[in-house]
């Protein structure tokens, strides 16, 4: 069995990865269109069940994954002049760059072949392989080749987002509430790494124009959310 994955994102990755361990004579074959050790984005948050399957699945990358892990268990929410606390949740968080690198190496290590930095526009040229996953993200060249097929249903959100990193450590998944002149904004962040925090800033599309966000470049963004 020949197997191509489009797409070198976590879920093509693991994929690959479970499938090598459970046939080991399949020829597999993951094909990315970025460069290697390119990424986008910050931090990636697990659950504790989803780090249970993790531990069942592939237990040699569940360890690597979970040396790298900032773990804690409070949700804070601010609101006004309030902080409410809520605890007992188990949650951990990598940086996505890791989480790939630990992936991408245990591919390797089970005899998965990685090509990097090419763009399959016509799925003619895999016409070698027996089967193919489709994991190449929210604008899939798979899905739009074979969009009668598959029938997506689009619809495009008009809420605004700036997705941020912070040179600060927080001690939990922190939610922020904050309204001005303009509207309301929302902030999600959550640390990763040990010396960083991913912080997203989020408004709907009225309370953006009326700050002219729209017209902002990234320096004026961040000094706006500063």
């Amino acid at each position: 069995m020949k197997i191509v994955i489009l797409g070198a994102g976590p879920a093509g990755l693991y994929a690959g990865l479970l499938i090598k361990k459970a046939h080991p004579t399949y020829d597999i074959t993951i094909i990315e269109r970025n460069p290697a050790n390119v990424t986008y984005g910050w931090g990636v948050v697990f659950s504790d069940r989803t780090l249970a399957s993790f531990q069942r699945a592939d237990y040699r990358s569940y360890e690597q994954i979970t040396s790298r892990f900032v773990i804690w268990d409070a949700i804070d929410v601010h609101y006004r002049d309030e902080i409410i606390r809520c605890g007992g949740h188990v949650i951990a968080s990598i940086s996505r760059k890791d989480l790939l690198n630990i992936l991408q190496r245990r591919c390797e290590e089970v005899g998965i072949t990685l090509i990097f930095n090419r763009e399959i526009h016509n799925l003619a040229d895999l016409g070698g392989y027996d089967l193919l996953i489709a994991s190449d993200g929210l604008n899939s060249t798979v899905r739009k080749i074979h969009a009668s097929h598959f029938k997506p249903s689009v619809e495009p959100g008009k809420a605004r987002y700036i997705w941020l990193g912070a040179q600060k450590v927080l001690d939990a998944f922190t939610f922020i509430f904050r309204e001005n002149e303009h509207g309301l904004f929302q902030v999600h962040a959550y640390p990763f790494g040990g010396t960083t925090s991913t912080f997203i800033v989020e408004c709907d599309e009225a309370t953006w124009l009326k700050a002219g966000l729209n017209e902002a470049n990234e320096e004026q963004s961040l000094a706006y959310c500063q």
